[in-house]
């Protein structure tokens, strides 16, 4: 039986604006952004852009209303959510090397800037979920040195 996660109503606030940012982000997908979205694709991805797109933008719904509507496995969405950003972080990479202008990223410093945002993104939804306080139980205290 999965052990419940008890969060601050700080974290509680994070993880309702990632999860409404997810569902908000999904939705462009489907929808209005589908073109910029379709950019960040690299061309070594083995399927068609917009499907990649369109399923992308399903699982963001997806991961967005789990944040805000699933308490119980909260954490589990937090690390899946922290996996998904690691997954398309090459989107982000082939946005900043082929100077794709996209989502008001017009510049090379711009585009830089997006990709050190990735790991903000993982470490919120690790920490808005307490994926992160739980995956530090399960492996013990850290050594002393």
């Amino acid at each position: 039986m999965l052990q419940e996660i008890r969060t601050t109503p700080v974290q509680d606030v994070g993880r309702g604006l990632l999860g409404a940012l997810m569902v908000g982000a999904g939705t462009g997908h489907l929808s209005f952004a589908r073109a910029p979205f379709q950019a960040q694709v690299p061309d070594w991805v083995p399927m068609d852009k917009d499907t990649v797109v369109l399923l992308s933008g399903v699982v963001e719904i997806g991961l967005g209303l789990t944040l805000l509507f699933n308490k119980r496995h909260r954490a589990l969405v937090g690390l899946g959510l922290a996996a998904f950003f690691a997954a398309v972080f090459p989107g982000n990479l082939h946005q900043y090397a082929k100077h794709l202008p996209a989502f008001g990223l017009d510049t090379d410093t711009q585009r830089l800037a997006r990709l050190f945002f990735q790991p903000v993104l993982m470490g919120w939804a690790l920490w808005s979920t307490g994926a992160r306080l739980k995956t530090a139980r399960k492996s013990g205290p850290l050594p002393r040195t």
